[in-house]
């Protein structure tokens, strides 16, 4: 078994700022002749790259008739791209492609998907980020709808945007309360993983946290081996999937990347698994134990019953009465110093290495994307041609995945296998990605085959030598990715400390 993963090292780390994102050369295979950008378009030039060092129809490389995608992708179908489009904003005002995929990578791949699609099929760029994220300034800070208008000027395949969630939280500083989006055209599907779930038999799911406040809805979706999720039709009915998810640090599994990515495909957030609530000790892992005073672990347990309490039921006249404590706590009792420090509580919600909860999650949606079907059941074989690029010319680092630092980390990389990519990927990033148990697990899985057993069965193919051979390389630390401040000294090669409690 071999898998092949390509990696190219950008000529800098700076992405077109002008839609559509034409490429700024007239390749011989360009499929819009005429339309070429001003500005350098080393995305679109990384893309076509990552094709050739895989050796994508090779005997036409450098000729118009080069279709690098054309053994996956056939006239007619439907092939959906999806990005990592978590958020809207950076919540520190940093570059917001530090968290997102940025659209010229899409724009790349698209205009690849479309030379294969040979004027027949459907093109759709679909995700669902978290409920808070605002479609509308997503659309205007990614300028794609100038892509789609491109796109519409010429006859064959369309391109289309979807937001595949069912709600948001619409209302201005009202997170709590949900309004109603029209969701995915293609409706939702249900899979119930059962006892082949990661989370089977993991203790006390009575403490299960998800994404939206209620965790009763998020408890009664994972139960006496139940453990369903609710995933968009659009992706299960796709004839072929193109992951390109962004690369960063993630606070609760590590790594984003595909794996972690794939929340994206989930309709209902809140049936997504994050944490178990309450320290190590009492059966959760929502905080290392003794990391937190007395008098911090009581601040942090009262915000836990007023999310139980206030803001669980969406309900904006509780959510005011929350805001009202709140806004008592922060004019009198924190002034007092009656407060939880603000490195500290980088660790609370799950948001450190020992939490034992979220990476089963990825698990579950690795599981699914590779073997669940259009209807939701799990067979025994691969249902979807899959394929991946991981943008990583502007990669972040940090306090990721909301809220990362931009790191210049120029880099794209490629390739059929979502688990090979991610496992190249977590390695150029600085980290040991065998530290990282989803990754761990997913390689020994004993219940699904993710078509990779061994670190030895992928070969990467790069111009770059140091590269080559980075997963067997025990002490370079490559783009030197600073992980989150939960994960310190518990995932790099070489780690020069930690200040974390290693209890789990």
């Amino acid at each position: 078994m071999s898998v092949e993963v390509a990696v190219v090292g950008t000529k800098g780390a700076r992405y077109p700022a002008q839609g559509p994102f034409h490429p700024s050369v007239a390749y011989p295979e360009y499929p819009f002749r005429g339309f070429l950008g001003a500005e350098p378009n080393i995305a679109y030039e990384g893309v076509r790259e990552l094709f050739r060092l895989l050796r994508l129809d090779a005997e036409n490389n450098d000729t118009e008739k080069w279709n690098p995608l054309g053994y996956l992708v056939k006239p007619g179908m439907t092939v959906v791209l999806k990005p990592n489009f978590v958020a809207s904003k950076h919540r520190w005002g940093k570059d917001l492609f530090a968290i997102i995929t940025h659209p010229a990578v899409l724009r790349a791949v698209a205009d690849y998907v479309w030379i294969a699609l040979q004027g027949r099929g459907r093109i759709l760029i679909a995700d669902a980020p978290q409920y808070d994220c605002d479609f509308q300034e997503l659309m205007e800070r990614t300028q794609l709808p100038t892509v789609v208008e491109f796109y519409s000027q010429f006859s064959g395949p369309t391109l289309s945007i979807l937001d595949l969630r069912l709600y948001w939280s619409g209302w201005k500083h009202f997170d709590s309360c949900l309004l109603s989006l029209p969701g995915d055209p293609e409706g939702n599907v249900t899979v119930n993983l059962g006892n082949k779930s990661a989370l089977h038999r993991l203790p006390h799911l009575e403490k299960l946290y998800g994404a939206v406040y209620d965790r009763n809805e998020t408890i009664a979706q994972h139960h006496n081996g139940t453990h369903k999720y609710e995933v968009a039709g659009t992706v299960m009915k796709a004839d072929v999937v193109i992951s390109i998810p962004k690369l960063k640090v993630h606070k609760k599994v590590g790594t984003t990347l595909n794996a972690k990515g794939l929340v994206g495909i989930c309709t209902n957030k809140n049936y997504l698994v994050h944490y178990r609530v309450s320290s190590c000790r009492q059966g959760g892992d929502q905080y290392p134990e003794g990391a937190f005073s007395p008098t911090e672990e009581f601040l942090i347990r009262t915000e836990r019953w007023m999310y139980d309490h206030l803001l669980a039921s969406h309900n904006r006249a509780l959510e005011y009465l929350h805001r009202a404590v709140y806004s008592i706590h922060n004019a009198t009792t924190k002034r007092l110093g009656l407060k939880v420090g603000e490195g500290k509580r980088q660790l609370d919600a799950g948001n450190w290495h020992g939490n034992d909860s979220a990476w089963r999650m990825a698990v579950d949606l690795m599981a699914i994307f590779r073997f669940a079907d259009s209807q939701g059941k799990l067979q025994a074989t691969p249902q979807r041609p899959t394929f991946t690029v991981i943008d990583g010319v502007i990669g972040g680092e940090n306090n990721g995945p909301l809220s990362p630092d931009p790191v210049a980390a120029g880099v794209l990389l490629a390739g059929e296998n979502l688990l090979a990519a991610d496992f190249v990927a977590t390695r150029l990033m600085g980290f040991d990605p065998l530290k990282l148990k989803m990754y761990a697990h997913l390689l020994q899985d004993s219940t699904f085959d993710f078509g990779l057993r061994k670190l030895d069965d992928i070969e990467i193919r790069s111009a770059n030598p140091a590269w080559l051979n980075c997963l067997r390389d025990n002490s370079s630390r490559f783009l030197d990715f600073a992980p989150h401040p939960g994960w310190i000294g518990h995932i790099e090669i070489n780690p020069k400390g930690s200040d974390v409690s290693t209890a789990a």
